[in-house]
Order: structure tokens, then C-alpha cells, then sequence
């Protein structure tokens, strides 16, 4: 009986040209981080089930959480997120640390759902996290780290962000309304998945919720006012902080004002957001986040403010490819050497080492084979030049340099080996 091939359900293989090109996307998370003077951390793939128990929403906690019993008895769970690892990170030396603390990760996560476009059971997050500080301005932070980001992606243009406010919600459902805690929790959950239902099944929900005619005719006037409008009505309700931070935003056009945009997830306290691409075509957010106020103290008495997202590299990579803006594979190394006999091995060996202590990259011929057939090998490896050298080379300490790219070729010296630069050739 063979063992199969393909991959877990949901998981992916990354061969050496999708893996060039996570990486590639990578660096350009850790770039722009730098840029904003964040620093990278990680935590452990396995985590105490009640860490989620506690602090997410029970959709996640219920139906996508791969979770088990280890030989000792504990119960634990592979991480789904990473704001409550960071949180509980930040709890456990929260005496040490100095805030406000930027930090950023690059986690792989998983979650137990149905495979499907943008959305896999095993992905890569870039988490951005900012501990600390005024809440307004380091709201205005991370929105301002998200438009570079896709700046640096050549694509500002084609996203757009939609921002609503957790506790301006809360506000009118409680004030406005006048429910029951229990109704505006229900109430947040039916706003969260709106958009994911139909008209008919919305209708229906809210018929739950035995709004009276009054609250009805309040609750479509909270979908349809825009943020000013809201504004004029309720000047003093937490939607004044969503009005301040918009104000103060530089990329204006990127955002915009959004009642239903709630995340599903509990521990969110103020602002939360997700980004679109403007695209019709595709309507799965790109990525989400928000404010949590309360999450670092679930681990002790020690409260402090946090605002991040988190943006996957599935949903990223397809929105790239359909902008033909993903990006290719780079060449896996800068030189090839060839080797025509075994007894050259050494001097092959010597070559490699020269160049490398250059910082190229160097691959070198493990077979012996004539030169067609070795240009081949150069060629099929990616490499930008060959180097050849046979009995004749070898005599006179000289080598063939070959532009793969040109088939150009020229004759060089040993010395002049150690001396070579991309600019020469």
C-alpha cells in the first residue's frame, strides 16, 4: 500500500518557486515592519485550550479549532490566531517590558474549515500589534502601517478599508435600542454575518430579536446614516473616536465607514476594520483587525491597550495574481560550476568557495558530463552565468565566464575571480 502524495486537505506543498515567492512576500512584511520600527516575535504552535476558550469567539472555538489531549492529560489546541498567544506573552513580563510596544509575526495557523478560494486550513498571518500608547493615535498607526503596506505593494489603489467601532455599536444597541446585554451580543452577531447572508434569512433573524416598530425603524436608520449623520445625532457616543481618527487619516479615500463590520471575534473593544479589494469580483475581505483593551488583563491585573490585524498569505497571493502583481521566482543561485572531470573537482571546489566569500551563490556540477550538457544543467538551476574550464583552462589557471542569458562569453584569470563583481560582467 503507497502512501499518498497530495498534501492534508486544506495544507499546501511550497516547491522551491512558490516557496521563492512566500519568501519574497515575506521580506516585504518585514520590510515595511522595520520601516515602522516593529519587532518580530513567535510563540509556540501548540497552546492551552482555554487560552481560546476564554478569549475568542465560540464559532472558532467550537467548529475550527484543532484541539486534542496529550499523553499527560492537558488539553490543547493548535493556535487558530496569535492575539491571544501575544497577549499572553505581553501578561507574562509585563513588569519588563516597555511600552508601547510595536511587534509583528509572521505565525502559520490553523483552523478547521471548508477549503475554498482565499481560505485554507493551514495558512501564514502577518500579525501587527501595537501594546501601549494613546489609543487614538496608535489606532491612526496601524491604519497609517496598513496603507504603506500595500503601497509598497503597488496596489493602494485597488483596496479599500472599511472601519466601524465595537463600542459605538454596543452603544446603540444598548442606548438606542434599549436591549438586553444578552439581545446586543446576539444582535453584533447577526450585524457580523450580514453580508454572508441572504435578505430573506437576515429579515429573519432581526423577527428574533422581537425588535417593537420603533427600534426597527431605529435599526434601519443605523444601516442607512452615513458617519456624519450618525454623528450629528449621537455627539457625545464613542462614534466621535471613529469620527477623529478618519479626520486625521492621510489616505482618506482608503476608508471609509462601515455599520456592519463587527469581527467575529469577542475580545474587540473599540475600532475594528477589514480591508476589500475594490474589485466586485472578489468580495472576501483581505484582512481584519482592531482595538482590544481588555485582553492582556484576562492574564492578571495589569491592563493594557492593544490594537493590530492580521492579514493571511492565501487571500494576499490571490489578490496579487488576479493584479498581476505576484511575484515571480528569483533565480536560485548566481553562478554555476561545471565540472568536465573528476580530477578538476578541487579546483571546482576552490571556485565555489572564492565566490561565495563574495556572497554569491554558487552551484556546482555533482556529475561529470560534457559542456552542452552541463549548460543545460547551468540553465535548468536558474543561474545567471556558468563558469567552464577544461584541460586547457585548466593548465593556464583560467576559466570561461558564460552569460546564460547572452551566451556571451569571455576568458578570466583566477585572481580576476576574486575581483568580480556584477557590474564587470
Amino acid at each position: 500500500m503507497f502512501v499518498a502524495t497530495q498534501p492534508y486537505k486544506g495544507t499546501r506543498d511550497f516547491y522551491p518557486e512558490e516557496m521563492s515567492v512566500r519568501r519574497q512576500i515575506f521580506a516585504k512584511f518585514q520590510e515595511v515592519a522595520r520601516q515602522f520600527a516593529f519587532q518580530e516575535y513567535d510563540g509556540p504552535l501548540l497552546e492551552p485550550l482555554d487560552l481560546y476558550a476564554a478569549k475568542s469567539g465560540e464559532e472558532l472555538v467550537n467548529q475550527q479549532l484543532y484541539s486534542f489531549e496529550d499523553r499527560g492529560g492537558r488539553k490543547v489546541a493548535i493556535r487558530p490566531e496569535m492575539t491571544p498567544t501575544l497577549a499572553r506573552m505581553v501578561a507574562a513580563k509585563v513588569g519588563e517590558l516597555s511600552f508601547p510596544l510595536r511587534w509583528f509575526s509572521i505565525p502559520n495557523l490553523y483552523r478547521y474549515e471548508r477549503p475554498q478560494k482565499g481560505r485554507l486550513r493551514e495558512h501564514w498571518q502577518f500579525n501587527v500589534d501595537i501594546l501601549g500608547g494613546e489609543t487614538r493615535l496608535a489606532d491612526i498607526e496601524i491604519l497609517s502601517f496598513i496603507a504603506e503596506l500595500f503601497e509598497q505593494f503597488k496596489c493602494k489603489d485597488k483596496v479599500k478599508i472599511r472601519l466601524n467601532h465595537r463600542a459605538w455599536v454596543n452603544f446603540y444597541l444598548t442606548e438606542v435600542l434599549g436591549l438586553t446585554p444578552e439581545k446586543a451580543q446576539r444582535f453584533s452577531k447577526i450585524l457580523d454575518a450580514k453580508e454572508k447572508m441572504s435578505a430573506e434569512d437576515f429579515e429573519k433573524a432581526l423577527l428574533e430579536l422581537e425588535l417593537n416598530p420603533e427600534g426597527r425603524k431605529l435599526f434601519d436608520e443605523y444601516l442607512s446614516l452615513t458617519l456624519q449623520e450618525m454623528f450629528k445625532k449621537y455627539p457625545e457616543s464613542p462614534i466621535s473616536e471613529l469620527v477623529q481618527i478618519l479626520e486625521r487619516l492621510e489616505d482618506k479615500n482608503l476608508f471609509e465607514y462601515d455599520p456592519v463590520i463587527m469581527r467575529g471575534l469577542d475580545y474587540y473593544t473599540g475600532i475594528v476594520f477589514e480591508g476589500f479589494d475594490r474589485s466586485l469580483s472578489n468580495r472576501r475581505a483581505l484582512f481584519g483587525g482592531g482595538r482590544y483593551d481588555n485582553l492582556i488583563g484576562l492574564f492578571g491585573k495589569t491592563q493594557v491597550s492593544g490594537i493590530g490585524f492580521g492579514l493571511g498569505d492565501v487571500v494576499l497571493m490571490d489578490f496579487l495574481a488576479e493584479n498581476a502583481l505576484l511575484p515571480t521566482a528569483k533565480a536560485s543561485c548566481d553562478f554555476y560550476v561545471t565540472l568536465s572531470d573528476e580530477k578538476f573537482f578541487g579546483e571546482a571546489q576552490r571556485i565555489c568557495k572564492i565566490l561565495r566569500s563574495q556572497s554569491f551563490s554558487v552551484s556546482m556540477s555533482l556529475k561529470v558530463s560534457a559542456f552542452k550538457a552541463q549548460l543545460k544543467s547551468a540553465d535548468r538551476s536558474g543561474a545567471r552565468f556558468a563558469i567552464l574550464f577544461g584541460e586547457e583552462e585548466w593548465k593556464e589557471k583560467k576559466i570561461i565566464l558564460r552569460d546564460l542569458k547572452t551566451s556571451s562569453q569571455k576568458l578570466l584569470t583566477t585572481e580576476e575571480i576574486q575581483k568580480i563583481s556584477f557590474e564587470e560582467k
